[in-house]
This record gives C-alpha cells, structure tokens and sequence, in this order.
C-alpha cells in the first residue's frame, strides 16, 4: 500500500517530507514558477515548483501533466498562512504519474446530468459528491447501531420471487430457467415471514425494482430500500415513534461528522428535528391543504407531489417542524395486508412520512389475524390460493407486528436538498438508463 499523507490531514502534520497522491486538478505553468493543484478523497492541496534557470527535467514533466492524471507527489510540507488553499503549500522535489488522462475532458461543470451520468466516474471525483457518499455511509451507519442496539436482526431477503410481493402493476419479469420470475418490489412479505420465524425485531439494506416508467425527480426504476419489521406493537404509533428515533440518531450523526463539510460545500445548515414529530390525519391534511387553496386532483385520495409540499410547508410554518406524519390512510389505496381500525373499517393503521415536502416512508401496522387477512385480500380483488406462501406465515401464530419501508436516496436527497434523484444516486437506474 502506498505509504501517503491524505491530504484533508497535512494542516494537521508538521512540516517536513511528506508523499501524497491524487488526482491534477488545475496547472499553472507559469515562466518561473508551477503550481498544481492535487486533490484526493479528502480535500485539494498547492504543490510549488521554481522552475531552475536552465532546463530541468522535472519542470518538463510538469508542464507535461493533463488535468485528471493520477500521480504521486513527493516534497516538503510547509505552513504558511499566505496560501490561499489552506495555508500550506509542497515544494515539489519529485513526481510519478501513475496513470495519466487523456487531455479533453468530456465534462464541465456546467455539463448536464444526463451527460454527467455518462461520465460519472469523473463526475464523482467533485468533493461535494465524494462528501454525499460519505453522508450516506454515516446515515446507514447510525441506522444499523440504533437497530443493534435495540435488539434488531439483519436480514437479506431474495430479489427473485416467484409471485409479486406488492402490485401487478410494477413488476419486472424476467426467464427464470424453464419458467419465469420478478424482481423483488419489496421485502414485505419476507420481512413478515421473519416475524412468524421468530425473529422479533429484523431490518434490511437491499436493492428493490420498480417497473415504473416515471420521469421525475423522485423515482427510480432501482432504488436502495431501508426496511424494518417488529413483533409486539400496539399499534402504528410504535412504528411511527421508532422511525422518529431512526431519524433523529442519523440526522444528528451526519450533522456531528460533516455538519461543517456540508456548510463548506453545499451552503447548508443541517438541523436536528425534536420528537415527536407532528401527526395529521390524512383527511385532515386535505382539509388543511384546500384552506391553503390547493385542491388535490387525485380522486383516490391520496396526496399528489403538490399536496405534499403544502402539507409539508404547513408543518414548517405552523408546527415548527420539517417532518409530518400522515396518517389514517383509506383502505383503497393502502395494501391488503394493512390492519384497519376498528372502530372505522374504511381506514388503516398506516402512515407515511413527509420531509420537505417529499414522501419517504410508507408504514403501518400488518394484519396478523388469518381470517382477516383472507377476507381482505378478497376485498382488494384479489384470489387468496395465489397468496398461499403468504398466507401460511399466519396459519401457524404470529404475533402483532408492523414495520416500514423507506428510500436510502431520497433521504439523502432531501438532506443535501438535491435537485432529483439522479443526483443522490451513486449509478442511477431510470426507464431510459442502465449504463454505465
């Protein structure tokens, strides 16, 4: 391994010999002296060279350098408070290039996304976008020792299924020997067979599929879903009041570790949300949006992306808060699976979570009574023989439980307030892209 400084720790380090690596990422080749900025993964240093009066060889080899050539830099460290990039500067004494770059990059700054994602491997060499990943390493981090903590176990669910684990609608079908199978939608019903395996509390980290043919900001055709399910509940409250916790823990996580990089960078305070976060009825919602004068077009009664946001500024102008729950969701546009109240047949125990202005979870306590759970799969249309793996997780006790699911990239969208998905996601997946 290369023995090198990481340049984000020189200020840190006395002056003296120190070897770097890392990418060129501007030259000056001035008549009698060269300046070459290096960036690594950790920040971007000034390396000197007085160019010597008669010809030299390592002058030349600079002058040669293209922008985006990997090298090792060899000098001595100095401090001097003069140097505009973080007062201190290498006095150049000896180069490699270890891999170089063609001269013409095929991107700009102001290169645009789709082109960007053509190139993403030297779009990602951006500290902002090297620092997204870092936050979102942090995020699941933080997520997994709540989880730990709290007695959760780590599933890894399949993604090729022989029957739909969601809808019809959004499946990817694909040969599966001598018949065929579909692309995981969700660890539903995987996460609900582990609660009548007895696993009490599990969580999981996986890729999903969408056959969704959606072009917005919001939506991927594969995307990294956050799921967990626990045993034991009351209700959906307990759902609601764990992913609080959830939230609270990686948000401050993100804000310890890179609240000053996120400043530097994005020009963005990170702020830690108290608990609890507001509750709002779904019908509610609606009435609070139409006061607001919007009136939401969809006529099965959930929110459009507009009716989020108002939701979502209403919360932040009239609770103070940046998160919303809402809740009680009709039956028509929630799954099967989903328990109802009891005293109001026609609306479930379930949630989703908005933050500035976008969904991100979608939870609810789950039907654990068989009968029930038959009786309201007939009720969705749907034939419970076709269900049967399913519906055996329940014909041998269950206990009570729920759980949810969330989007890895949108929360981190939402965090860095990014303008869509495709800029949140390391390699994007949408109806028109699958390379790189």
């Amino acid at each position: 391994m290369l023995n090198r400084s990481k340049i984000g720790e020189l200020a840190s380090q006395q002056a003296g010999p120190v070897t770097i690596g890392g990418w060129v990422e501007t030259l000056r080749d001035q008549k009698r002296i060269q300046f070459i900025i290096i960036r690594d993964e950790s920040g971007s240093v000034q390396v000197t060279y007085p160019r010597p009066s008669e010809e030299d060889a390592l002058a030349d080899q600079v002058s040669a350098l293209t922008h985006g050539s990997f090298v090792t830099i060899k000098g001595q460290l100095k401090h001097d408070e003069r140097v505009k990039l973080g007062g201190i500067e290498i006095l150049l004494e000896g180069l490699e290039v270890v891999s170089a770059s063609l001269p013409d990059s095929p991107i700009a700054e102001d290169t645009s996304i789709d082109k960007r994602l053509d190139w993403r491997f030297i779009d990602f060499r951006r500290p902002e976008l090297n620092l997204m990943m870092q936050v979102q390493t942090t995020i699941e981090q933080a997520w997994r020792e709540h989880w730990l903590a709290n007695d959760f176990v780590e599933i890894h669910s399949p993604k090729l299924m022989a029957s739909p684990s969601e809808s019809h609608a959004e499946l990817f079908k694909l040969e599966y020997f001598e018949g065929h199978a579909y692309l995981a939608q969700s660890p539903q019903f995987y996460k609900q067979m582990a609660m009548s395996a007895g696993l009490n509390r599990v969580f999981e980290i996986g890729p999903v599929f969408r056959a969704d043919p959606s072009f917005t900001s919001r939506h991927a055709t594969e995307f990294v879903s956050i799921d967990m399910e626990m045993s034991w509940i009351d209700s959906h409250e307990d759902v609601m009041s764990f992913q609080e916790e959830l939230m609270v823990k990686a948000i401050t996580a993100v804000k310890e570790k890179h609240g000053e990089k996120i400043k530097e960078l994005y020009d963005l305070d990170i702020d830690v949300p108290s608990t609890p976060f507001p509750r709002i009825p779904l019908a509610e919602a609606h009435e609070i949006i139409e006061k607001r004068g919007y009136k939401v077009p969809r006529t099965d009664g959930d929110l459009d992306p507009e009716g989020e946001r108002q939701i979502s500024q209403y919360a932040k102008e009239e609770l103070g808060h940046e998160f919303v729950f809402l809740t009680d969701y009709p039956k028509q546009i929630r799954p099967f699976y989903h328990m109802r109240h009891e005293d109001n047949e026609s609306l479930t125990k379930s949630y989703d979570l908005i933050w500035k202005g976008t969904e991100i979870t979608t939870g609810a306590q789950r039907e654990h009574r068989i009968d029930v759970l038959e009786a309201q799969a007939k009720d969705k249309g749907l034939d419970p023989e076709g269900l049967d793996f399913y519906l055996d997780f329940f014909r041998y006790g269950v206990p009570p439980h729920g759980g949810f699911g969330m989007g890895l990239t949108r929360v981190v969208m939402l965090m860095l307030e990014l303008p869509n998905i495709r800029e949140a996601s390391f390699l994007f997946r949408g109806p028109n892209r699958l390379q790189p």
